[in-house]
Order: structure tokens, then C-alpha cells, then sequence
């Protein structure tokens, strides 16, 4: 982990940016942004009880280990002003201009996020650093160097606030940090937040590296003058170097069950040459003396990381018979090992810099690419959380298309996946897949490395059994969306054909009915957007054919009875129509009343009064048809009224038999229930008889109780 002077000032930061920043108007530049950022930080101290400008000021020393342009050092001097003091947007745009501003801004956006590994606060973390990324990618640069030195002041915080810190920044910042190439912040992180997590094996691992080091820096540097004298004899200019292993890395590989003395990078070698070529030649050489160990060699050169590292790895056999795990690259793929995107900066590129670094991102680097994608697909927030953390931060594979493109993958794709990430239109119209050279089932698991062809047939589509062999969360939801859109032509289809068939019934003119008034009048009684969505909503049920048509027509032939208001009698009847003693009473069946709802009644032809529950869109619009009506409260009866509910789940499994127990519970009776849809979620209908609308308004808390239960509501026809 970096060492670092408790005292930095101003002068240091100058004297290393002067090491790659030879404008000097740039580094008058940040100067005026120190003095400014020293002006307003004045009085605020951190918990540490130093002065707050030694905080900023450190995030830009750490920014120069990746070469940061003028622009993120300004910023990263100037990135807690905003959030933290009474300087303005406009005041900061006239002193540094809109670019250094934007950079704050965005910086200052992430930083009002409650970062938290707890899902609801995850999604919207993960959002607003998409946002960021699209509009530039050094807001995330000047995060990560932000968290990192807070990292290494983290001892100032409680205990409790130490392990909240820490797991964040292992479990969110330091994968992105990965991702980005940037691999000194990247280790640096890891490092730090095990000591704070798991204090005893951080120290543990510490101690056994101490206790052996004196044995390995022995063992290593006459390995490096064996290697050194070999490459030198046939003529290869080089530098070679040590390299010591992170104590996160020595965590995760003890974790998973090797023992101290079996990993085999504790020795570690680096060597760095001049070109591609001189890469081959010395892995040659050093093999030809050196036994390699079979299956530890990685060409990373000819098949890059996405991330764009580059390297030759092999592990062999040195002196003594100790494993050396060897890197061997050039000097420029060794600055993008450990600066990443960094690498591209402004010092070597010069004005094309900026828009090299951001068409590097966007080409490269397929982890922003998938997330943004992530984000444009209509998903919840527990889809979205369970992409970015396990799909795109986690256990990734590589494997290749025909023209050698690396296509990035999470572990366990399949050739449904691959398909789908080319692009929507290769997926949808996918027949088959090659693998290798071989026809492999479309649920073959892909595998690091493989080279994969798809077969496709213009006049093909996707199959819902696609949804049982894809595995990441956005190829999923596309076979779910091209499903849910031909099922939304359907419906458009079946309530066109629905509400043509009830006017010829009642001899109407369909044309003379669906005028363009008229179609506004419905979209605004039944909150539609268009005459596609009034055909939906008969479609699908939402809205009966009928309804929709006393929305316009007034049937004035139906004589309505006078209503005279009388106090309800004790008669044997559960509904009292005021007025009227004798008459024919039926509940709608299309939102289902019961005891305790408010309600109110329809004069039909011929059918006597149909009860409604007030809100019923069917006789919103016909109030000179209804007569009011009310519960008799003095009833003998002892009757159940049907209520239908419709429940919303996230989760694919079948949950009827939990939802039967729980409403049994209660001691209600079930009419029915059945999955009425499993196209972006799992939808059931739930019948059920109650005594009342208390009884109902109970069933629907206990169910709401439910995890896996995120919407329930009453159906209304």
C-alpha cells in the first residue's frame, strides 16, 4: 500500500505534474484552482483534524501516478467545493470554465449517493456512474482516487463505519476501478479493505510475507541475474523487476483452499521490453533454460483483456526448483497495465487526447457498453442490481467471433447470449450455433476462449423455451420484450374485432362512432394515449366493449325511475335501492363489490339494477343512469362476496401453493387461482369469497407482507 507524506503542500503536487505537464499555463492553472479550493475549504478540518485542503490536495497527488490531464487535477483540487461550501455553478464556470465545472458536477453527483451494497441504493449508484461515464470518464477517475484516500484515512472513522467503507469500496469501486485498467488504485483498494474487513488475516498474511521476505528477495534477485545475463547474451535490451504480490490477491487464493507455500507468484518477475517482437523472442529464451509449467502460459498479447492489458504470462521452474510466475511485456503495454484508460492521457496525445480517451472507452471497453445497455432496458431495480454486481462486475468470460472480435461474457453464457449481445436482430433471428468448429446446442455453456458462429434465418424468430437457456438478465429481457410486443398486437387486434362486433350488435356505425372527438373523449375517460390503447385495454380486459361505448352513447330510450330518498327498512336483502322496495339487484361482475365497499347503482335494460364500486370505470361516465344505493347494515344474511386479486412477483418460481396457505390461513375461502401471465413478471389471479371489505383489506396486508410480492390490486374488468 502507497506511503504517503502526512504534509503535502501545493509545491509537491507541482514539482510531479512538471514530470509529464510541460504547459505552463496548465500548471498556473491549478495553482489558481489550489489557492481557490484553500480559500473556501478555510476552517473545515477533517476527522482526522487536518486542515480539509490536505484532502483534495492528495487526491490530485494520487491522480499524477496515472498521469491525470490539467483539467481532472483542477477538478479533483476543486471536487468537494461545490457540495461542501457557499461557492456556486456560475462562479466556478467563470473561474475554471464549463469543462473543469462539468467534471465537479459530476463528481459532486456521485458523491450525494448514499453508496450502500443494499439494493434499493445500489441501483441508483450504479446509474449515476453510467451517467457519468457517458459524459466523461475522468468523474470516475477522480472518484476512485477520492475513495482511495479516503481509504487510507479511514482509521478516523468508527469501527462500524470502517467495515462500511471498506466492503463498498472492495465490492463496488475497486471491480470499476478493474475495469478501467487502473490497477495501482485497483490493488490499493483491495488491499486496504481487507485490513479493515478482516483485520486478523490481512495482519496474518502481512506477517508471512515479512517473515519470508528476506528468504524471496534473496531467491528473486539471483533469479533476476540469471534471467538478466540470459536475455543480455542474445542481444535483448530490457529492464527487469521484482514484483510483489497484492495481500488481497494472497487472500483470495487462500480462500479458496491453497496453502501459503503453493502460490506460485510470490515469486514474481517482470520483465519490460521495446517491442512485440523482442516480447516472443524473450519468452523463448527464457524457456529454453527455464522448464515452463504446463497450463500457467496466457497470450494476452495476441488476445488482449478487454480492458485493453497486454502481457505474456508463463509460470516455470527457477532456481532451487522455486515456481516464478514471469510477465513479460513492453513498456507501453506495461503503462496500460497500471494506469489503464489512464495511459491515453493528454501528455502524450496531446489535443486529441480527450476524444482518443473517450473512443478508446467506448470501444474497448465492453463493461461500460453493457451497463449503459443495462440501463436503456425497461427492468427492475432488483433485475438491473443483479446484472451489474454478478453478470458484469463478476466471473467473466472471453471468447471470440469469427473475426477474432473479443466478445465479454458472464460465466455460464450460452450461444443465446452471445447471439443477443452482437446485436437484437442476430438474436432474434438465431437457427444455430458452431462452436470450435462443432455444432453445439444452443444451451452449450460457453467457455473461456471459445470462437463462436451463429447461424441465422431472416425468417426465424425467437422461442419462449429461450427464456429456460439464457442466462444474463438483458438477453432475457429482450426475448421478453419481443414476446410482450407481439402480444400487444394481439390484444390491439382482439379488442378492435371485440368493440366492431358490440356496435353492429347495437347499430351503431362503426366510422360515424370512432370519430376523432369521440376517441379523445375515451383516451381521457379510460386514461389512454392513443386509439391503440383503447383497443388494448378491451383486449386485454381492462375495459369492456360496452363500457367504452356508454362513454359516448347516452341511451335515452330507458325510462329512469324516480328517486325518492327513504330511510332503508329491516328487510331481508344486503343491498337497499333508495326509492324502489321491490327490485331485481345484481353485483357487477366487472370490479366485484363487497360488504363495506362505496358503492352505486347502474339502471339496465331489462336486468334490473347493477351494483358498481363507485370507482368502476365501466359507469363513470353515466351518472344519469345511476341510482344510489347502500349495504343493509341490518342483514340476516350471512353472505360471501367474491373479490378477485391480481399479485405481481418478482420471482420466476411458483408461488401458489405459499399464496393458498397464507389466504387459508386467514380462514378464506378460494375460488380460483391461476398465472394469468409470465411475460416481464409473474402475474396471478386470486379469487376468493369474504364476509367483507375489512376481511379483504386484511388478506391484502398479509399478502403484502410477502417479499416476493411487489404490487397487488383488485381487478377491475
Amino acid at each position: 500500500m502507497a506511503k504517503e507524506k502526512e504534509n503535502v503542500t501545493i509545491n509537491d503536487l507541482i514539482d510531479k505534474l512538471k514530470s509529464y505537464l510541460k504547459d505552463q499555463n496548465q500548471l498556473n492553472d491549478i495553482k489558481k484552482a489550489y489557492d481557490f479550493a484553500d480559500l473556501k475549504h478555510k476552517g473545515q478540518f477533517r476527522k482526522t483534524g487536518e486542515a480539509y485542503i490536505n484532502h483534495p490536495l492528495h487526491v490530485a497527488i494520487i491522480l499524477t501516478t496515472i498521469y491525470a490531464d490539467s483539467e481532472t487535477i483542477q477538478a479533483a483540487l476543486l471536487h468537494d467545493v461545490l457540495e461542501d461550501t457557499d461557492c456556486t455553478i456560475d462562479e466556478m464556470t467563470d473561474m475554471f470554465g464549463s469543462e473543469v465545472t462539468k467534471l465537479v458536477q459530476g463528481v459532486t453527483k456521485l458523491s450525494k449517493i448514499n453508496f450502500s451494497t443494499e439494493n434499493e441504493y445500489l441501483i441508483d449508484y450504479y446509474k449515476k456512474i453510467i451517467v457519468g461515464i457517458s459524459e466523461d470518464v475522468r468523474v470516475i477517475i477522480v472518484k476512485l482516487a477520492d475513495r482511495l484516500h479516503n481509504m487510507r484515512t479511514l482509521w478516523a472513522l468508527p469501527a462500524e463505519k470502517q467495515k462500511i467503507k471498506a466492503k463498498e469500496s472492495l465490492e463496488i469501486l475497486a471491480p470499476i476501478a478493474h475495469h478501467l485498467g487502473i490497477h495501482k488504485i485497483k490493488s490499493e483498494l483491495e488491499d486496504l479493505s481487507l485490513r479493515y474487513l478482516k483485520p486478523d488475516v490481512f495482519y496474518d498474511i502481512a506477517e508471512k510475507l515479512n517473515i519470508t521476505k528476506i528468504e524471496r528477495d534473496k531467491t528473486v534477485y539471483e533469479m533476476m541475474q540469471e534471467v538478466t545475463n540470459l536475455l543480455t547474451e542474445h542481444n535483448i535490451v530490457h529492464e527487469i523487476k521484482g514484483r510483489s504480490k497484492s495481500i488481497y490477491s494472497i487472500y483470495n487464493k487462500l480462500d479458496k483452499g491453497k496453502k501459503f507455500s503453493d502460490i506460485y507468484d510470490l515469486l514474481a518477475l517482470r520483465i519490460l521490453v521495446n517491442t512485440e517482437q523482442e516480447c516472443y523472442l524473450a519468452l523463448g529464451i527464457i524457456h529454453s533454460k527455464f522448464r515452463p509449467l504446463p497450463k500457467r502460459f496466457k497470450d494476452y498479447i495476441a488476445m488482449p483483456k478487454p480492458n485493453m492489458y497486454q502481457s505474456l504470462h508463463t509460470t516455470v521452474f527457477g532456481l532451487d526448483g522455486y515456481l516464478f510466475e514471469i510477465q513479460i511485456r513492453t513498456y507501453a503495454m506495461d503503462e496500460v497495465a497500471e494506469n489503464g484508460i489512464a495511459s491515453h492521457w493528454a501528455y502524450k496525445e496531446n489535443k486529441d487526447a480527450k476524444a482518443n480517451m473517450q473512443s478508446t472507452t467506448e470501444q474497448k471497453l465492453q463493461f461500460f457498453k453493457t451497463i449503459m445497455d443495462l440501463n436503456n432496458d425497461k427492468m427492475s431495480s432488483e433485475e438491473f442490481v443483479h446484472s451489474v454486481k454478478d453478470e458484469v462486475l463478476n466471473n467473466n468470460i472471453y471468447v471470440f467471433t469469427p473475426k477474432g472480435d473479443i466478445i465479454e461474457l458472464p460465466k455460464g453464457a450460452t450461444p443465446i447470449d452471445f447471439a443477443y449481445k452482437i446485436h437484437t436482430k442476430v438474436g432474434e433471428t438465431t437457427v444455430g450455433a458452431i462452436v470450435n468448429n462443432s455444432i453445439v446446442p444452443l444451451n452449450y455453456e460457453l467457455k473461456d476462449n471459445d470462437i463462436v458462429k451463429i447461424n441465422t434465418n431472416k425468417n426465424s424468430a425467437p422461442s419462449k423455451e429461450w427464456l429456460n437457456i439464457a442466462t444474463t438478465t438483458q438477453t432475457k429481457n429482450k426475448i421478453k420484450s419481443y414476446f410482450s410486443k407481439n402480444e400487444r398486437e394481439l390484444y390491439i387486434e382482439k379488442g378492435k374485432y371485440m368493440l366492431e362486433k358490440e356496435l353492429r350488435k347495437r347499430k351503431l356505425v362503426f366510422s360515424d362512432f370512432l370519430t376523432d372527438a369521440n376517441i379523445k373523449t375515451i383516451e381521457q375517460a379510460i386514461k389512454a394515449d392513443s386509439l391503440e390503447d383503447i383497443y388494448l385495454s378491451i383486449g386485454n380486459g381492462k375495459n369492456s366493449p360496452n363500457g367504452v361505448i356508454n362513454i359516448i352513447v347516452k341511451d335515452k330510450d330507458i325510462p329512469i325511475p324516480k328517486v325518492v330518498k327513504i330511510a332503508p327498512k329491516n328487510i331481508d336483502a344486503d343491498i337497499i335501492v333508495s326509492g324502489i322496495d321491490k327490485v331485481k339487484v345484481n353485483l357487477a361482475n366487472c370490479c366485484n363489490p363487497v360488504f363495506g365497499d362505496d358503492i352505486v347503482g347502474y339502471i339496465t335494460k331489462g336486468n334490473g339494477i347493477s351494483v358498481h364500486r363507485r370507482n368502476c370505470h365501466n359507469i363513470m361516465m353515466l351518472e344519469n343512469r345511476t341510482v344510489p344505493v347502500m349495504w343493509n347494515q341490518n342483514s340476516k344474511l350471512d353472505k360471501r362476496y367474491l373479490s378477485l386479486l391480481i399479485i405481481y412477483s418478482n420471482i420466476p418460481d411458483n408461488k401458489m401453493p405459499d399464496i393458498v396457505q397464507k389466504t387459508s390461513v386467514l380462514n378464506i375461502s378460494i375460488d380460483s387461482i391461476k398465472i394469468v401471465s409470465k411475460t416481464n413478471e409473474v402475474v396471478y389471479e386470486l379469487g376468493v369469497y369474504l364476509k367483507d371489505l375489512k376481511q379483504l383489506e386484511h388478506l391484502m396486508l398479509e399478502l403484502n407482507k410477502q417479499q416476493y410480492i411487489y404490487k397487488l390490486e383488485r381487478l377491475m374488468r
